[in-house]
């Protein structure tokens, strides 16, 4: 193997093209699998990332077989050997063409949501994927990217055949591969986890890669994690724990609809939680022969055991040890996050879900105890209302902050800084090391005012012996106040002094 992932990939791809960093490069990675590699490349160049939309044209009896490609633009590559061969009529290519155009407009509504395609005239534009087989799709998005403006194309791949340069011919000006081995058969062979790459991960890389160039966050280094083999009953789950020096405690992330530990999105807020000096746990739910199956992404039980389970795999570690443990659910995950903090013996510090499906958890929310925060996207209107549902039949702690002008997946420049924000706020502000009990001090329910919408501010926490020094400051003597403790509801608050 070359490359252990995309990620990896993209980090030894972009060693070979440091002499392209300037002002007017522009990174486009191929969805979908080429993205997680163009990030990568962006990232160490401080380039720009945008997506290169091309469609393979695949033959219709067996279309896994490239006979072509079309790209925005008007590109278009057609195989005439694989056309011969497959003995392909100009109608049934046209069908086909007129298929896949309809669903490259399609992507480029879902990559870009309301974004304009970037700007290439004149420039300098690296085409990323992540490795070239028969070469036709990447002869699009090299055309397409002529034909958007560009002045100079260079396309770099992580791996491709050893005559890969004969099969290109001229539609790049400069092509840069550090791998191009005589026994290629396929680019997955290359690759230690070639997982299949899903929208929502190409959506989050060009929203990182945004929230980068805006300088929405200063370039504070995240600690270093491991991988982790997480076990789950019988089943061991790839995944990867970081623990910055000095946690209070580690967040455990719970992805959604089939996405897994790879997600950039999720990674994202995991970055920024890293640097509030919080612990972090990505790992995969689903094996990769579970994920085949869309039915076992919404069974909310079986994502809950395996969640629990994980979590008191963490506990066993040991630079997690005697810390405390809290939840980032994102989609359906957001429903095993609660699902899973509603057990008696969860000992779950606080839930952040981020565009979740509540919901799902159905009866169990009222038994959920931790602190829970719901975080919407304004636009994401149906989701919003499933949230206000599920917080009317939460009886612990809970808010609900929705992020102005933000649709499901935070694609909107800044929206996911502010899921960060806004989750790094709500951890803070609830974990404290398992040694100690937290007093949050609040009126009692039947006081409280409505619930509303809210952004919220980050509250203050209290050990027991904190609590005790505001609960006595009426002249009260330490052990009445003990007594006038009440947690029956799972947060500690100050009862009447005797």
């Amino acid at each position: 193997m070359f490359f252990h992932d995309r990620r990896d990939a993209g980090r030894q791809l972009a060693s070979l093209l440091t002499q392209f960093k300037g002002p007017d490069v522009m990174v486009l990675g191929l969805p979908r699998g080429g993205v997680p590699v163009a990030a990568e490349v962006a990232k160490t160049l401080g380039a720009p990332l945008d997506v290169c939309l091309v469609r393979k044209l695949g033959v219709p009896s067996q279309p896994e077989l490239g006979m072509g490609a079309i790209g925005e633009g008007g590109a278009r590559v057609i195989n005439d050997e694989v056309v011969r061969a497959a003995r392909v009529t100009p109608y049934e290519l046209a069908v086909v063409e007129a298929r896949e155009r309809e669903l490259l407009e399609s992507r480029a509504r879902r990559y870009r949501g309301r974004r304009e395609p970037a700007a290439l005239t004149g420039r300098t534009v690296l085409v990323v994927d992540d490795g070239v087989a028969t070469g036709s799709t990447a002869r699009a998005a090299c055309q397409t990217a002529r034909a958007r403006g560009a002045e100079r194309v260079v396309l770099a791949v992580p791996v491709a055949p050893d005559d890969w340069t004969a099969r290109l011919g001229a539609d790049a000006d400069e092509l840069v591969c550090p791998h191009t081995p005589w026994n290629f058969y396929a680019i997955g062979q290359f690759y230690d986890d070639f997982s299949q790459t899903g929208d929502d991960e190409v959506v989050a890389c060009l929203e990182e890669a945004l929230a980068r160039s805006a300088g929405a966050r200063p370039a504070a280094a995240a600690p270093e994690g491991r991988e982790a083999e997480v076990r789950t009953g019988p089943l061991v789950l790839r995944g990867q724990l970081t623990v910055p020096e000095g946690a209070p405690g580690v967040v455990v992330f719970a992805h959604g609809s089939g996405s897994s530990r790879h997600s950039p999105r999720n990674r994202f807020v995991a970055s920024g939680l890293n640097r509030a000096g919080l612990g972090t746990l990505l790992f995969d739910l689903l094996t990769e022969e579970e994920e085949t199956d869309r039915a076992n992404v919404f069974d909310t039980g079986l994502l809950a055991r395996r969640l629990a389970d994980a979590t008191g795999w963490l506990r066993e570690q040991p630079e997690a040890r005697g810390l405390t443990v809290g939840y980032f659910g994102a989609s359906t995950g957001a429903a095993a996050a609660l699902w899973a903090a509603a057990e008696p013996d969860a000992r779950i510090a606080a839930v952040v879900s981020r565009g979740g499906r509540p919901d799902l958890a159905g009866p169990r929310l009222p038994a959920v105890t931790a602190p829970t925060l719901l975080i919407v996207g304004g636009d994401d209107a149906l989701v919003l209302g499933l949230n206000r549902d599920a917080q009317a039949r939460l009886r612990c702690e809970n808010e609900l902050a929705v992020v102005p002008g933000a649709t499901h997946l935070f694609e909107e420049p800044g929206t996911l800084e502010q899921v960060t924000d806004l989750a790094r706020d709500w951890f803070t502000g609830h974990m404290v090391p398992a040694a100690h009990t937290t007093v949050r001090f609040s009126t009692p329910r039947r006081a409280r005012a409505p619930r509303r919408d809210t952004v919220r501010q980050p509250r203050r926490t209290w050990s027991r012996e904190q609590g005790l020094v505001a609960a006595c400051a009426v002249g009260c003597r330490p052990p009445p106040c003990v007594l006038g403790w009440n947690s029956g509801r799972g947060e500690e608050e100050p009862s009447p002094c005797p």
